[in-house]
Formats: structure tokens, sequence, C-alpha cells
């Protein structure tokens, strides 16, 4: 656009004072993720609070500094309350419970200031230092207990990070040696090491907003010329550039032996409106089963299964029934807990935990007194939480369900701490096709919001295009056998083709170089970690077992790939939000645990790939595919 304006009068530049000092007010808008139930010492709560949120008050001193129109600096220190209420929950007696805190610092902001147009718009971010200095709670359950004290473990200091942006609204003369301005602002303060307490996962990320009254002192500006002549004055909204690159594999393994080490979930899932075992289940007779041992399930894979995603990782779930029976069979001092359940109905939740009780002891030989059952309308773990409105049928489908519970450690593999109830693993060997590392990756960040869409053009040596996409997110993939076809090797041109919301053409360029590499001999490991719905900072939980277990499994100079995954349930941008945040924690943990070993020359290939059909481990139309979904795969490849 282009605006013109013309003046008679004279034109005064406006007073920039380099320092500014001032005062601001603002309202943090709380949100709370992860797991709380052990209040301090003296208090643990029944049931687990996970999500939360609330609106506090937010008060700072600044300084800034401004040697010039772009660059700068700012700091404030202010009073910063990370207060709110959790998620209302059921306790046991079937009664409401509510869980609140003031939680509150004193913090110290520096950061970068920058006005990247020369105006009064800016940005700025930079890290953020809390000190703690309210760590009061309240909890009510059925407003007949109210119980008020201090979080116990409570960090003193919480490093973390904040970015934002700004408008500075000059409120004073053009002239004045001291300039007044109001500066409306929001930022974003990250859930990045806001882990408040040194125990549990609790964490919170906060979006704050408010403004500031800024002055600032210096000499008076000349008079301009006077002029009569129209000013024209372009205003232009520059638009964000993105940014292009490809990652490729040094070589294309066709497909790989991998040696996994396959989590079993402990829950068998009925069916809507019956509570018998579903056919999907192997049922076993009792001569078959007098045969069956667990072993059997960690052959090879079998050439007569039919195609399909993780089909021999489902195969050996849905023998779960047959493992428990084996598994109890040869350890008669094992004994288990059915919790059976059913939304509202407590006695159909029993009748199923009975029948699934009934299989192993008429099937298996397993002595009843072994075997508990009960009945509840909600499993222990929940994936419908109160209040909940969205994807209900999916959710209540995950929580119609058995759950098997046992203290034995011979049927139980405890990675998550002494409270995991998660089944001893089994051991199966499968082959991967077009394993993970095959992929040549497209990164094309800025995407999802700058594009309607996206396409890749890959040109090989002799002039042959291919073309790949639309894609609408900030990465895509495809198979490194794909672009190879019958090629052993091959240099390609990669071209991609977008179009920005506005209309604009984009076109970005890169190019890779590929080989193939089959090698029936190359063996890897794999290792998954299992999430329940929403969960991302129990990852910690499993620091033992990724640093005691999986770390010393991984060879100098090997390749470690991590990927994150969710099911469909959910918000998209969240659930690749959660799906990073799992594989990154996962990361951080294994490099840490390699350098302590003094291990070296390990490369990483991390993704989160959220909710993303395309690449997910299972499908998602089973409650237990959907449950599986919830996952870390680490795949340890040796160094070739």
């Amino acid at each position: 656009m282009i605006a013109g304006v013309a003046g008679n009068a004279q034109k005064t530049k406006r007073v920039q004072p380099k320092w500014w000092f001032g005062e601001s007010g603002a309202a943090n808008f709380n949100t709370y993720r992860g797991t709380t139930q052990m209040l301090n010492s003296n208090l643990t709560v029944p049931t687990a609070f996970h999500k939360g949120d609330g609106i506090k008050p937010y008060a700072s001193l600044l300084t800034e500094y401004r040697p010039n129109k772009v660059l700068g600096g700012m700091l404030n220190i202010a009073y910063d309350n990370r207060g709110g209420s959790f998620d209302s929950v059921m306790a046991p007696c079937n009664c409401g419970a509510n869980l609140s805190t003031d939680l509150s610092y004193i913090s110290i902001e520096p950061s970068i200031r920058i006005a990247p147009f020369s105006s009064a718009f800016y940005i700025f971010g930079g890290p953020t230092i809390g000190i703690n200095i309210s760590k009061g709670f309240s909890y009510i359950q059925a407003k007949q207990t109210d119980k008020r004290g201090d979080w116990s473990d409570v960090r003193k200091t919480v490093l973390s990070a904040q970015a934002g942006a700004g408008i500075d609204i000059p409120i004073s003369a053009r002239a004045s040696a001291t300039q007044w301005t109001l500066s409306p602002f929001a930022s974003f303060q990250t859930n990045f090491g806001q882990a408040p307490r040194a125990i549990g996962s609790w964490c919170l990320y906060t979006v704050r907003t408010g403004i500031a009254l800024k002055f600032g002192t210096a000499k008076k500006a000349a008079a301009a010329k006077t002029t009569s002549e129209p000013v024209n004055v372009p205003v232009v909204a520059p638009e964000k550039e993105i940014q292009f690159s490809v990652r490729a594999p040094k070589v294309v393994p066709l497909n790989r032996r991998v040696k996994e080490t396959f989590a079993l979930r402990n829950s068998v899932f009925f069916n809507q409106g019956s509570s018998e075992i579903p056919a999907r289940y192997t049922a076993l007779s009792r001569t078959q089963a007098n045969a069956f041992h667990e072993d059997q399930l960690q052959q090879d894979q079998p050439n007569n299964l039919n195609n399909g995603r993780s089909v021999r990782q489902l195969e050996v779930y849905h023998n779960i029934l047959n493992i428990i029976g084996d598994r109890l069979r040869a350890n008669p001092g094992t004994t288990i807990a059915l919790s059976g359940a059913s939304d509202k109905n407590p006695k159909e939740g029993k009748l199923m935990a009975d029948n699934v009780k009934q299989y192993l002891v008429s099937t298996f030989g397993i002595d009843a007194s072994r075997i508990s059952t009960e009945g509840r309308d909600k499993p222990v773990i929940p994936s419908e939480q109160p209040g909940a409105t969205k994807e209900l049928g999916l959710l209540r489908e995950g929580d119609r369900r058995v759950d098997i519970v046992s203290t034995s450690p011979e049927l139980l593999l405890q990675v998550g701490g002494v409270a995991s109830p998660f089944l001893k693993p089994v051991q199966i060997t499968a082959v991967q096709q077009d394993p993970l590392d095959s992929y040549v990756l497209f990164n094309a960040t800025g995407a999802d919001e700058l594009l309607k869409s996206w396409n890749v053009e890959v040109t090989d040596e002799q002039g042959t295009v291919q073309h790949y996409g639309p894609f609408t997110k900030d990465q895509g993939s495809v198979s490194g056998k794909t672009i190879l076809g019958n090629n052993s090797q091959g240099n390609y041109k990669i071209v991609m083709l977008g179009e920005t919301k506005s209309g604009r053409a984009v076109k970005k360029e890169s190019s890779v170089s590929l080989v193939k590499m089959d090698d029936p001999k190359q063996e890897g490991l794999r290792y998954s970690i299992l999430f329940d719905f929403d969960k991302s900072k129990t990852i910690a939980s499993y620091a033992k077992f990724l640093t005691d277990i999986v770390t010393p499994l991984i060879p100098e100079n090997g390749t470690v790939i991590i990927h994150g995954h969710t099911d469909i349930i959910g918000d998209e941008k969240y659930n690749n939000a959660l799906s990073s945040e799992r594989a990154n924690s996962a990361q951080k943990i294994i490099e840490s645990a390699l350098s302590k070993a003094g291990k070296k020359g390990v490369s990483f290939q991390t993704l989160g790939f959220g909710e993303d059909a395309a690449n997910a481990p299972f499908e998602n139309n089973l409650p237990e595919e959907r449950f599986y979904n919830r996952t870390v795969i680490i795949d340890i490849v040796p160094f070739k």
C-alpha cells in the first residue's frame, strides 16, 4: 500500500532516549500439565490431578537500553504469580475433589530487544530466573475435607525462557526531552525447565498479556525543514521466508532384522455392549494351553502373517491372556488382581474381570485363589477426565477394559519405578521394511503457518522427475528406497514448490546423494516406552531403565533413532508438541548416560510425529492400537 501525505507544517523529529525505565502490569494465563498426587510428606491425595489453569497477576520494574533503532536489551524484576486450579477429579468415595495453589516467584528476566522494522513494534526473548516466595496449596474433597499447606520439594530456583512482542505508543510531545510511552505486550513463558517441584511430573507454561508505562530522557530534537512536497510512504507488510532443508541417510537400508523388547500393556479391552472377551484375543483350548509357552512368540516373524502395520507386535499383544497364564503357571507363588471398568456400571466391570479370571482358571489351571477381581465405573488411570467434551466415544472405548495388576516381579518390568503397571515385556524378532533411518526428510520450516501446501520435485541425473506431496506441515518424508527405485545409487536435485496463503509462489532448492544398502546380517535393537493418556513428563521415571538397560547396548559410533508418537485423540498441534517433548526428553537422558560411560561418536535422529497416521507404529482403529501409539520408540543401529 502507498500512502500520500502532503504537509506545510514544520516537522520535528521525535526524541529518542537510549535508557528507559518504568513498570508493567499483566495477567498470567497459566496452564498445568503432568501428574500431581503427593502434595507433601503429610498428604498424598487418593486421586491424581493432571491438567489445570489459572489467571494470576504479574508486576515488574523495568529497564531498557536502546543504543539504536533496532537492537537493544531489557531487564524486568517482577512479582510472578503462577497459581491456578487443577481440573476437578473424582475421589474413590465417588465424590469430587479440587486442588488449587498460589505458587509465586520473584522473577529476573533479562531479554534481547529487537525492533526488526526500526519502528514501534518490537520482539524480545531471553532466559528467566524464578526465585520461589510462595508455595501454598488448598485441597478440598466433597466440601467436607479442607486441607491447606505448603508443597514439599519445591525448587527454590527455576530456570526457563520466554519470548514475546510489544509496541511502544508515544504519549508525549515529539520535542519533549522526557518521552513517555504506553507499551501493550504479550509473551509466552515456555514449560522448558518449568517443573516447580523436584518430584512428580507437574509442569506449567504461561501466556502473559499486559501493558508497560515507560519513560526516558534525552536532548530535544531539532526541527526539520519545512516542506510542501507530498511524501510517499510505502507501507509493506514483510512476509516471512520458508527455510527449506533436506536430511538424507548416508546409506539407504532396504530392511533390517530387529530384536525388539516389546512392552506389554496390562489391559484387555472389551467391546461396547458385551462382557465377553473379544474374539480378537487369541483363545486356546485346554490342550493347546498345556503346550503353550511364552517363548513361542519370540521366534522369527512368520511368513503367513497378513501384511499390516506392526502386525507382529499386535499378534503378540492379543496373546496377553495366554502369556499371563503361562507366567502364572510357571511361577506358582505369584498373584494378580483384575480390575474391570465399565462406564457407570461397576457390576458389568466385575463380570468382565470374572470372565478373564475364568479363562485363566479353566484353560491354564490356575488356582482361583491367586486371582482377585473387582468392578469399577472408571479405571484407576482413566483416559476420560472430568469435564471432557470432545471425542468422548474414543475415550470411553479406551476406558472399557480389564487391567491386570500384580506386585510379583516375575510378571512385571518396573521400568517406570515401583508403581509401574506395565507387564514384563516379550522379546520378539521382526523384519523392518523401509526402516525409519532409510527416509529422506524434507524440512520446510514455517510451512504450517505460511503455506497453503507444498510439493517436492526430485530430479535424477537423466532428467527423470518424481513428484511427492502435497504436504501441509513443516515436514514431509519419502522412503529412500522409493526414490532410488531400481537404481543402486543416485544424485538428485530437490526442488520445493509451494504457495503462500497470500498467493505468492515459493521455490527452494537442495540436493541429495543416495546409496542402497542390503545387508541381511545387520541387526538392530528396539525398545519402547509407553505412556498413559496425555502424559509426557513421566519420561523422567524411565531414567533408570534408559540409563541401565538401553544405554549399555549402544555401541560407539552407532546411531540412535528416537521417535515419539501419540494417538489421534486431541488437538493435532498439541499432540505434535507432546510427542516431540517425549522424544527429546528420552534423548537427553541417554546422552547424559553415554557421557558418563565415556562412549563417543553416537549420533541421534530424534523426531516427534504426533498423531501423523503415515508414521504411526500402529493403526488407530482399536483401543489397544491407540494405547500403543502413545509411545517413544528407540532404535539402536550398529555402526557400518
